[in-house]
């Protein structure tokens, strides 16, 4: 896809690698430990290693079964990465006689009364060590990385999704319109391209119908959007970037309950405060659909054929969080760390501010 920023401020190049030695992660857990139960939590190092790897490692060193292996999110393989691990209590020694691989190390332990499962993940801490970075350019990626975290950014699936080709998408369409039943994780990860593929194009062409109308006047944005005056006027004089629709599926954030939006002042309003945000569609079985407006803009984007994976929504604008910078002005490196909620990418944050892709 052609990606569609949402800031103004001309590209910044920087020097990006996906290196052990220069992308860290760290996940945050969704809820304090209770400190007993009968599963093992290891908060786990890892490097060069993918969270599948991970697991079929720690398999081999309980002789347990993938399954009975928990895990909040995949972290990539190139990559310095903290996540938490849950096991049955009862293999405790065994992991920690037989993990013996330096890839692998366990930084604590704890103890909870249920495994974890996917998703059960509040977000993640990014440090991301950019180079070819001069005094200049340090003072404009502060400024914008400043203003996204007051204004927020498009929430769009990375490039890591789509495969070395950038069209698994095309695969997972192929699979997902078969009808048949999904064998295995792999046929899973390409459909859900499908899903992220059809979210990503969605929030491009909302960001283009913001776009349009924060650039031009009432009347210019009519004619070019083909939308009647008086809804162009009512989007116009909604202060944030994103334009709100009646019908848009709204949710407390960073996670809460969801409702169709139906009075614009309050809902700019929490949005504003980063207290909401709009949600998009993943295609798939008992998934929510917007509604009125937003449904008409969402309906293009949508896919009755595919019903193999559950469907959810996922927030259209997210605020990244914690800022702070490390600058060697000699070196020309510079090292940013921030939050993002579950399910946010970092190199979509980093491509926002650069706006070029950093896909090898």
């Amino acid at each position: 896809m052609n990606k569609t920023y949402s800031y103004n401020h001309a590209p910044i190049k920087f020097n990006f690698a996906q290196t052990i030695e220069r992308f860290f992660v760290e996940e945050v857990p969704l809820f304090k430990f209770a400190e007993k139960g009968s599963n093992l939590i290891l908060k786990i190092k890892k490097t060069d290693m993918s969270t599948f790897k991970l697991i079929t490692v720690l398999a081999k060193a309980t002789k347990l079964e993938q399954r009975d292996i928990g895990y909040a999110g995949l972290k990539d393989k190139n990559a310095t990465t903290i996540q938490y691990i849950s096991i049955p209590k009862e293999y405790e020694k065994d992991v920690v006689k037989n993990l013996t691989t330096e890839k692998i190390e366990i930084l604590e332990k704890h103890y909870s009364k249920f495994p974890i499962k996917i998703g059960q993940l509040k977000g993640n801490r990014f440090s991301i060590l950019l180079h070819d970075v001069n005094q200049e350019k340090k003072k404009q990626i502060e400024k914008v990385a400043k203003e996204m975290v007051e204004k927020g950014i498009p929430n769009y699936f990375g490039y890591q999704r789509f495969g070395e080709d950038s069209k698994s998408y095309l695969q997972g369409k192929e699979i997902a319109h078969s009808g048949k039943k999904l064998k295995g994780a792999k046929e899973k990860l390409l459909v859900s391209a499908y899903q992220s593929y059809l979210f990503n194009e969605w929030l491009a062409n909302r960001i283009n119908i913001s776009k349009t109308i924060n650039k031009n006047s009432v009347k210019d944005a009519s004619k070019i959007l083909d939308y009647p005056l008086e809804l162009v006027k009512v989007l116009a004089h909604q202060p944030q970037f994103f334009k709100l629709f009646i019908g848009d599926d709204m949710q407390d954030y960073p996670y809460g309950k969801s409702y169709p939006l139906q009075e614009f002042e309050r809902a700019t309003k929490a949005f504003m405060a980063h207290k909401s945000s709009p949600t998009g569609l993943l295609i798939g079985s008992k998934v929510k659909r917007a509604l009125a407006d937003a449904r008409h803009l969402e309906e293009p984007y949508d896919d009755n054929e595919l019903y193999a994976l559950k469907g959810d929504r996922r927030y259209a604008w997210i605020f990244p969080e914690n800022l702070s910078f490390e600058f060697n002005q000699e070196e020309e490196k510079l090292t940013i760390n921030f939050y993002l909620p579950k399910g946010a990418y970092a190199t979509t944050f980093l491509e926002e501010i650069g706006k070029f892709s950093l896909k090898p």
